[in-house]
This record gives C-alpha cells, sequence and structure tokens, in this order.
C-alpha cells in the first residue's frame, strides 16, 4: 500500500521533512518507517550502493537478529539506555516487520536468526523496495562535505558526480556506522561531527574482532592455523561458550570475536578446553578400564590429532595414563581447563565487526535518540556507544533506533 507524503515544501525552503546520513541498517528502517507515517526523508549513502554491511554480514546470509536480545548483551557506558528503544521496537517486531514482506526466520543457534531460503541481498531488498514504494530518496555515492545548523533546520552540503549539491530540512539523522571495514566505505564522520560540536565521545576500538599472537608463541598458534575447538573463553569480565579458530597470526572464531569486546590490552584470557568434563576424572576413568592408554590416544577422542599433538609441547602424550604422576594430573588439568593466553593486540578495524565506544548516550534522549544540545538532530545505530555481542544483536538496535528516530521525526 503506498502512503503518502504529508510533506509541503513551504516557499521551497525544505527538500524534506528530514535528512538521513547514512544508507546502512539504521538509516535504511529509519527512511522506510518516516515513509509509513508520512514523513518524506532523503538518504545520502557514501557507497555505491545502501546496505553495504548488510551484504557482508553472515557470510552474505544476513543474521537479522536474535531470540534472546535483551539489554543485557550489549556493551554501554550506560547499558540502561537501551531500555526504552528495545520496548519501542521488539525482537517480535523485527520478526513481524520481515515476515510481512516475505522473510521468514530460522534459528541456528544460540537464538541467532537467518532468512530462511534468502540472503542478505532480499534483506536489504526489503528496505530499498519499500523506500521506492513510499518514495523516500535514497541518493548513493553522497559524500557528505558540511552541515551547517540554521535557525529552522540543517543545511547539508554533499557532493555527489563530481558535483556540490545543498539540500536542507528541518531534521538531521546521523547513522553512519563506525569504524569497521574501511574499504567498505567506514567513516569517522559522525565521531568528527561530535568533537566539533562538543558532544562527549565514550573512547572506541575494534570489536568482535580476532586476536593477534606474536613473540615466541607465534609458531604454536601458526601451526594450528585452522583447528576448531569448542571451549569456555573467560576474563574477569564475562565468559562465553563457543567455537576457537586456530590462525596463523593468532585466535579467531565465534569464542575469540565475543570475548575481543570485552578484552583490553595487556590482559590475559583464560580459555577452558574442555567445558562441562573433568578432565582428571576421564583419565582416572580410563585408568580403571585400560590403563595401558596412551594419554594422545585418549586426547584424540576430544579433539583433532593436529590438536593432540600440538598439546604434546605442554604435555606428556606419550605416556600410558596408569604412569601419569600427580605432578603430570595437575599439568594436564591446568593445561586443559585454565589454558591462558595473552594476545599481543587485535586485527584492527579491518577485520572488527563492529566499533566499540562511540557517542556518549548521556548526550541523546534514551526514548526519541535526539541529541540534547542540538534539537532537532538524532544519532542511531553503531555511532552510538551501544555494543551488541555476535549473533544479530547489532542489527537489533540498528532496527530499533532507526523506529525509534522515525516516530519523532
Amino acid at each position: 500500500m503506498l502512503i503518502l507524503h504529508k510533506f509541503n515544501n513551504i516557499n521551497g525552503l525544505m527538500d524534506a521533512d528530514a535528512i538521513i546520513i547514512g544508507g546502512g541498517a539504521c538509516g535504511l528502517m529509519c527512511a522506510v518507517q518516516a515513509g509509513f507515517l508520512g514523513k518524506k526523508v532523503i538518504v545520502l549513502e557514501k557507497a555505491e550502493q545502501p546496505g553495504a554491511k548488510i551484504l557482508i554480514s553472515g557470510g552474505g546470509r544476513c543474521n537479522y537478529t536474535n531470540l534472546l536480545a535483551t539489554e543485557e548483551q550489549f556493551i554501554s557506558a550506560n547499558r540502561h539506555f537501551l531500555k526504552s528503544a528495545f520496548k519501542q521496537w521488539t525482537v517480535e517486531d523485527t520478526i513481524s516487520f520481515f515476515e510481512t514482506y516475505g522473510i521468514t526466520g530460522k534459528e541456528k543457534t544460540l537464538g541467532q536468526l537467518f532468512p530462511d531460503g534468502k540472503n542478505a541481498r532480499d534483506v536489504v531488498a526489503v528496505f530499498t523496495d519499500l523506500c521506492r514504494e513510499l518514495e523516500q530518496e535514497i541518493r548513493c555515492q553522497s559524500n557528505v562535505m558540511d552541515i551547517e545548523k540554521t535557525a529552522d533546520g540543517f543545511t547539508v552540503t554533499y557532493e555527489r558526480n563530481g558535483k556540490t549539491k545543498k539540500l536542507r530540512a528541518e531534521k538531521l539523522v546521523i547513522a553512519t556506522g563506525g569504524l569497521p571495514i574501511p574499504k567498505m566505505g567506514a567513516t569517522d564522520f559522525a565521531l568528527r561531527f561530535a568533537r566539533k560540536h562538543h558532544l562527549a565521545i565514550v573512547e572506541t576500538a575494534p570489536a568482535l574482532v580476532p586476536l593477534t599472537i606474536t613473540g615466541k608463541d607465534e609458531a604454536w598458534y601458526a601451526q594450528l592455523s585452522g583447528n576448531a575447538v569448542f571451549c569456555e573463553i573467560s576474563n574477569e569480565r564475562i565468559a562465553f561458550e563457543e567455537s576457537l579458530l586456530f590462525t596463523h597470526w593468532g585466535l579467531s572464531g565465534p569464542a575469540v570475536l565475543q570475548i575481543s569486546s570485552y578484552w583490553r590490552a595487556g590482559e590475559t584470557i583464560n580459555i577452558d578446553l574442555l567445558p562441562h568434563k573433568n578432565i582428571t576424572e576421564i583419565i582416572e576413568q580410563e585408568r580403571s578400564k585400560q590403563g595401558k592408554t596412551l594419554l594422545s590416544t585418549l586426547f584424540n577422542r576430544y579433539y583433532t590429532r593436529k590438536f593432540t599433538d600440538a598439546l604434546g609441547k605442554f604435555l606428556p602424550m606419550e605416556k600410558q595414563v596408569a604412569a601419569l604422576t600427580k605432578a603430570d594430573m595437575d599439568l594436564i588439568h591446568a593445561t586443559i581447563h585454565l589454558f591462558k593466553v595473552k594476545p599481543a593486540g587485535d586485527k584492527g578495524y579491518d577485520k572488527a565487526e563492529v566499533m566499540r565506544g562511540g557517542i556518549d548516550t548521556n548526550e541523546l534522549s534514551s526514548k526519541t535518540l535526539e541529541c540534547k544540545k542540538i534539537p532537532n538532530l538524532y544519532f542511531g545505530g553503531e555511532c552510538v556507544d551501544v555494543t551488541g555481542w555476535l549473533g544479530g544483536y547489532n542489527f537489533q538496535w540498528a532496527w530499533a533506533s532507526g523506529f525509534v528516530i522515525a516516530q519523532n521525526l
């Protein structure tokens, strides 16, 4: 159903009710929801097509929300900030919205919803098709150069196709995302704007990012490249149970990406390589049945042969279990259940999925996401100090923030 806009360009002064800078998940949802309310918006997107980050998410499959999403799965200086947005736009609202436009969710693991029989391109198409029907403009390859606050709104100067152009609107939305994946057009636009206007910023860093290992242990990790182990990974702040992936430069996989958001340089990470089991009890049981079993043979029941061989650097793999001493047993228990890693660093924004930190939530109304110091200016999505876990959580925040802003344009 086509909804007609109520926008009235009085004396030709305004080009739209609102200008949205950023055609990602938040910006697209905002444009569509504003259209449903009869508001005319123009989306300025720097990339060649909208939804670039959506298109690569989940390997092109797009984990578009998570059934378990609450404010508990987010990192923010003020996690309670999320509550209002998540009440206004729930996970059920996300599911219903996409089902209305032909995308049914299929749960993979840990509440992660993916399009059943469809992919990320279908998700983006929902928004581009709706924008077309609702006559909302998406202007790609538009590089915003300047924003001027005027008495009655905002004037945005941007460059497109080699020409400098201007747009005017009463309201402005900044949904330009964060710093990850610069090659896809990631930008610090929101952060630069915030600094220019003296808005507080929570320190930013790569999040959901692989971690690197250097020095004397580098070769040990590199030899295991491609091997995955289900584990519990933890630090003083939090613990996750997921798969860890060894790479030629360090550690990746869901477990490592999750803990990376909570890791700080110089800290040690703890890894339980056999969660919910006790390696000491397993060995004792094996002793009672067949004491001649080699430790390596026993370990091969739980790990790949390559990983078992690598653990031979630390453990007496060629000993029979009956011959293991108390010192051996203590070492085995510590190695398997208390394996410690001190990463050298992370792979940076090139490999990070999201940015931690951003526009301080104290600068925004939690109910509307309007900037307190600059009326009629809104921030949403990744540029705000709201960072979710791996698994569709960040998309849920993007959809919710886009919806909330649209209600107030």
